[in-house]
């Protein structure tokens, strides 16, 4: 599929309407045929057709980390990218006759990497005669038919949003996502799709699409007063049965929301941020969602209905295109209608497929763009740094991140009645690959230690409120008793707890003993030398994230805010780097805090 790049605007669905697309584009072969409609023994029709997904691709088209520029690689030897999805879709179509499929997506798709944030920020497809984004360029060939939106899409902003939406040929739906003023959807709610059988009437497939509630908190200064986000439960049961009478044979649910019922902002919404298995679970009619928003892999999991008592299958494909979900539908036709029989999942891994060159040849202009943007030298450090050991140590590169949100916050609040306060900073191991290099420092150096776009504040917190925060972050570690041996690989995550909702607060000393209770382990907490007084207010240099409720960490979202801005954290510190010219480790590192057992350091 050739798109002209600069004048482009592809199709966009009407806000809160459904949107009819065409499941059959091409003729399958006639072995497909055979495969998808047939008599069973019985004599009943029957057809069977399969709907692939992805979730959380993050702005992944090629094989490629544009933080250590070259080729994505990790333990697993897993490959990340939309060029290797094209390739099994691809396979997938041709196995099952392209009439016989759909493709689409559960949400995170233009956030995540250098790639994505050029064409928001750098080169933004808002420009008047911008440029179309190059996710939307990938996904209109590869021929997507529906994607649900993920919280990440509003992380630049509506308008990037929306001239992405306008970009796409496929709609971006959202049944959760209405206007603040009017409760109307912002989006539309679902797509259907009609696919051609080879007796009885066309198979109706509507496709549901659900995002996250916590939007609301973590893009709050986008959304607020302009869009409201309900629970997805609350939704799917008002759409699901709409869907079927308008005659839905199949009902499946793309939603960004994670299958484990829990949540990670508390009680500040009032609705579930993981909810997909309670939505199957809770409400009948549905056939099987798509997960997204964990970043897990579950190739199918099965939920009992609680009112039909029948299976919703549900599956997650692995992050950044690293999986693909195949559910396979087996439908009878009796009485004068289609029913599903039967639904399976199972996910196929995209390191076994070579990246499709059409995809290649249709973006390669854009990652050649990309990469040298990334490469631009902004200055020198003394000294090589890395964030390897940054889960289990005070080490320099997380400090470097920390001084410069501490030195920005300092110097916005300096003259005001706020100026004579210390501040103090957090931050969290974002990545445990990001490395600062001796010798010349690019952009992607620098933007390699924060791979979010979060933005700065200055919240007003007590002595007290500081030890509570930290107490919470120490969860991150597994109470491990004195003498036993520590392997570090297993002494974080704790309860799943991932490397980015653990914090070091740089500007005071203390240690965390590991052989403590969650709640206990913070010991010798000073600032300056002196015990900390509980009354005593410091300012916190602190992400809209966590500001935010992100993480659920107590006391910050509740506290006075005293500053923020506007741009990203990354981009202060590419600044930052500018203008100093040289990092020197030794104007700003020092080892504030450690990992004890019972007074004793662990490393």
């Amino acid at each position: 599929m050739a798109l002209d790049r600069r004048t482009f605007l592809g199709t966009s669905a009407a806000t809160g309407a459904a949107v009819a697309l065409a499941g059959a584009t091409s003729t399958p072969a006639a072995a497909a045929e055979a495969v998808a409609g047939g008599a069973s023994a019985a004599g009943a029709k029957t057809y069977a057709f399969t709907v692939m997904g992805t979730t959380d691709l993050h702005g992944n088209v090629f094989n490629w980390d544009y933080f250590t520029d070259k080729e994505f690689d990790d333990k697993a030897h897993n490959d990340v990218g939309l060029a290797k999805i094209s390739t099994l879709v691809n396979q997938v179509r041709a196995e099952k006759g392209r009439r016989n499929t759909l493709l689409i997506d559960a949400g995170d798709t233009i956030q995540g990497t250098q790639l994505s944030y050029y064409y928001a920020k750098v080169d933004p497809i808002t420009a008047r005669r911008g440029p179309v984004h190059p996710m939307a360029q990938a996904m209109n060939a590869i021929g997507y038919d529906a994607a649900a939106l993920g919280n990440h899409e509003f992380n630049y902003g509506i308008p990037v949003l929306r001239k992405f939406e306008e970009q796409c040929d496929f709609p971006l739906l959202g049944a959760n996502a209405l206007d603040a003023k009017t409760l109307r959807p912002a989006f539309p709610p679902y797509s259907m799709h009609r696919l051609r059988t080879p007796h009885g009437r066309d198979v109706k497939v509507a496709v549901l699409g659900l995002t996250n509630p916590g939007i609301a908190i973590w893009d709050k200064a986008n959304v607020q007063g302009k869009m409201t986000f309900p629970g997805l439960e609350e939704q799917a049961a008002k759409y699901v049965p709409r869907l079927r009478s308008l005659g839905a044979d199949v009902v499946i649910v793309s939603a960004h929301s994670g299958s484990s019922g829990t949540s990670s902002y508390g009680d500040q919404l009032p609705y579930i941020e993981n909810a997909a298995g309670l939505v199957a679970e809770q409400v009948p009619g549905i056939d099987a969602i798509l997960v997204g928003h964990a970043h897990t892999e579950i190739p199918e999991y099965r939920v009992r209905n609680k009112a039909t008592g029948k299976d919703v299958v549900l599956s997650e494909p692995l992050k950044w295109g690293q999986r693909l979900t195949l559910f396979d539908f087996e439908l009878t036709w009796a009485k004068g209608c289609w029913s599903v029989s039967k639904v399976s999942a199972r996910v196929l891994n995209s390191n076994a497929a070579v990246e499709d060159p059409e995809i290649v040849g249709l973006l390669s202009d854009e990652h050649r763009k990309v990469v040298a943007y990334v490469n631009q030298v902004i200055g020198t450090s003394t000294q090589a740094m890395s964030s390897g050991d940054g889960p289990v140590k005070d080490v320099a590169i997380i400090d470097l991140i920390n001084h410069v949100q501490a030195e920005t916050v300092k110097g916005a609040l300096a003259g005001t009645e706020w100026g004579a306060l210390p501040v103090l900073s957090q931050a969290s191991c974002f990545s445990r690959t990001a490395a600062i290099p001796a010798g010349q420092v690019t952009i992607r150096d620098a933007a390699g230690l924060y791979p979010f776009e979060n933005t700065l504040e200055a919240r007003l917190l007590t002595g007290a409120q500081i030890k509570d925060y930290l107490e919470y972050s120490a969860k991150y570690y597994v109470r491990t008793a004195p003498g036993d041996v520590v392997d570090p690989a297993k002494l974080t995550n704790a309860e799943g707890t991932p490397d980015y909702n653990y914090d070091a607060v740089y500007g005071l000393t203390y240690d965390i003993d590991v052989s403590e209770p969650v709640g206990s382990r913070i010991s010798g907490l000073s600032f300056q030398g002196k015990p900390v007084d509980p009354a005593a207010q410091f300012v916190l240099a602190v992400n809209n994230y966590r500001a935010s409720g992100g993480g659920n960490f107590p006391h910050v979202p509740q506290s006075k805010q005293l500053w923020a801005n506007s741009d990203e954290i990354r981009n202060t510190i590419i600044q930052w780097v500018k203008a100093k010219g040289t990092v020197d480790p030794a104007q700003f590192a020092s080892v504030d805090w450690r990992l004890t057992r019972a007074g004793t350091p662990v490393f």
